[in-house]
């Protein structure tokens, strides 16, 4: 049994194996060249498969922003930890200072 497939699942997806579904019309005016349509097809396979890539590139991109971020909040909470303690040793200093010259 040989089945031709349609348009939507083709038996095979190689052009040059498809069997033509229509006939051109007939008229005087030359047939446009399609020499290029196996090409224009593989440029159009290439350029999906980048969409992906550059999907995946994106994503990554963003992960990465992320990661950054968390770590400079990370660093800006310790930054923070550090000034509040100074804060507090230099008051200990002032007192501690006051009180031997008031002794």
């Amino acid at each position: 049994m040989s089945t031709h497939g349609t348009i939507d699942r083709p038996a095979t997806h190689d052009p040059m194996k498809q069997v033509p579904t229509m006939t051109p019309p007939v008229s005087d005016t030359p047939a446009p060249d399609t020499s290029g349509a196996p090409e224009s097809r593989q440029n159009r396979n290439r350029e999906m498969q980048l969409i992906q890539e550059a999907l995946a590139r994106a994503h990554m991109h963003d992960r990465i922003q992320e990661a950054e971020s968390e770590r400079q909040a990370v660093r800006l909470a310790a930054a923070r930890r550090m000034q509040r303690r100074a804060e507090r040793a230099s008051l200990r200093a002032r007192r501690a200072l006051a009180m031997a010259v008031m002794q």
